[in-house]
């Protein structure tokens, strides 16, 4: 349970500290929004809007967006505190390490890297896929049934390759994208609004009745088998089941945090690349959602393929081109991030100990962890190739609310530690808000099945093999003397 000095991170950031490793400051707010906004809107804007509609909230999924939203926002007040108050690499993991010790900071750190990690591969199975359709390619060697998913490959190793030549030329590329799809999205917004009709928002919220009769225990919600509730659809039950959903079409703003120690202005530009991304991205995704529940009645939405479909139905299929160009563009933002930010939680995680040294390597030409950020890539590329994920795709969602529950109690933690640090940013009404971003993302936590739980349990089991026969005895916090001290 040994903490890490705030004073030792603050300055790791900017000394010699570990072996002279340091990162360069290049970004400012507009990157960070591009770097967020990347990877945020993604398969959540093309597929989740259709789904939800369809099958838990009718046209309120327009109101679930919302309140996933404000969860959102309650998680990311307490990011944008943290990571003025302490920028540097790691987020999450830096966080827990400077105020619940030094274990769970390797739980959050390995939980990081498995978010960030499968979401690259998920996301890079469905680039294939949306790329296959648009230019119609075989599906022997881009779809789902293919034995080696060629493109999920490809598109791995090309963007692991531009991770690592450089954080410059990763905010190009990915800013180049968000402004793609961005333009999109906004165009689909426009376009459609022109067929919007009043009748197919009408019941807005429909009348609730029963579903999921058949479910196996393993595949029901873990809230639902502990206290034998029975899953509805629609109502305000049904809205809210799809607002625990589209919750994780928000998951991937933290990676922002993960450039405080690459951000030239972190304590100010940090908080704004947060709420910018949250900001954008949230009015989207209402947007969106309003348009295609208005176009087409919800229980004719087609959940592959929402958008695309929606303008099909009113005979404007010429759209649909324009959709699959946006989804591409879209899914291979997510991709570079998921990468980025992968690169520099195990730079963190190398520079105080917990892995190898050489993961934790700075290339002296790029400034970025070229090593790790090229195994990385090639583990990612290998599971994207020949691993159908569908089944393990909540295991992203879930990782990124447990750490979402760290970062929030850390902020009430921290400031009681350590009450004279400087704070750009201030969540307001602290520690309630904290409590509130804890609570609703363990309560999002609930709501994913039980066999989701098992498989997070067993990857957390073996993060704890790793630490304890690897970075329990090499921790440098260790080595300093630091056992078991406060962070005062």
């Amino acid at each position: 349970m040994r903490t890490k000095p705030i004073a030792d991170v603050i300055v790791q950031g900017g000394d010699d500290e570990g072996g002279g490793q340091r990162l360069r400051r290049r970004l400012g707010p507009l990157d960070l929004m591009g770097f967020g906004i990347g990877i945020v809107i993604g398969t959540g804007i093309f597929t989740l809007t259709g789904i939800e509609a369809r099958d838990h909230a009718g046209p309120a999924v327009i109101v679930s967006f919302v309140l996933a939203g404000v969860a959102s926002l309650l998680a990311a007040l307490c990011y944008a505190e943290l990571a003025s108050s302490v920028p540097t690499a790691g987020s999450a993991y830096t966080y827990a390490y400077a105020t619940m010790g030094e274990i769970i900071a390797w739980i959050i750190g390995w939980d990081l890297v498995l978010e960030f990690a499968l979401g690259a591969a998920v996301v890079a199975r469905g680039w294939s896929g949306y790329l296959a359709e648009l230019l119609h390619l075989p599906g022997s060697v881009f779809g789902e049934s293919s034995t080696v998913n060629l493109g999920a490959v490809l598109i791995t190793l090309v963007l692991g390759g531009v991770a690592t030549l450089g954080i410059r030329q990763s905010s190009r590329v990915t800013n180049a994208l968000v402004v793609v799809k961005v333009a999109i999205c906004l165009f689909v917004v426009v376009a459609g609004a022109f067929f919007v009709r009043a009748a197919n928002l009408t019941p807005f919220v429909p009348p609730a009745q029963p579903s999921g009769a058949g479910e196996s225990g393993l595949t029901r919600p873990l809230s639902q088998v502990v206290f034998g509730l029975e899953p509805s659809a629609f109502g305000v039950a049904g809205v809210l089941t799809a607002a625990a959903v589209v919750f994780f079409a928000y998951t991937g703003f933290e990676a922002v945090a993960n450039l405080g120690e690459e951000t030239r202005r972190p304590r100010r530009d940090l908080p704004l690349g947060l709420f910018g991304t949250l900001a954008i991205s949230a009015l989207l995704y209402v947007l969106v959602s309003f348009v295609v529940v208005g176009m087409v009645d919800y229980r004719q939405i087609d959940p592959g393929a929402p958008i695309a479909s929606a303008f099909s139905a009113v005979g404007a299929g010429w759209a649909s081109a324009l959709v699959s160009i946006a989804a591409v563009a879209g899914l291979t933002s997510v991709i570079l991030v998921d990468i980025v930010a992968i690169g520099r939680i195990g730079f963190a995680m190398s520079r105080d100990g917990l892995l190898p040294p050489a993961a934790g390597a700075v290339h002296p030409r790029w400034g970025t962890p070229y090593r790790t950020t090229l195994v990385v890539t090639g583990g990612i590329a290998l599971l994207a190739g020949f691993v159908p994920l569908s089944s393990l795709a909540n295991l992203v969602s879930i990782g990124t609310l447990f750490a979402f529950v760290i970062v929030s109690a850390a902020v009430p933690i921290l400031r009681r530690t350590m009450p004279q640090l400087e704070r750009p940013f201030r969540v307001p009404l602290s520690p309630v808000v904290p409590a509130l971003s804890a609570l609703a993302c363990l309560y999002l936590m609930t709501n994913l099945s039980v066999e989701t739980w098992l498989r997070f349990l067993v990857w957390m089991a073996l993060g704890l093999v790793v630490y304890l026969g690897y970075g329990r005895r090499r921790s440098r916090v260790a080595a300093k003397g630091y056992e078991s001290r406060s962070v005062r």
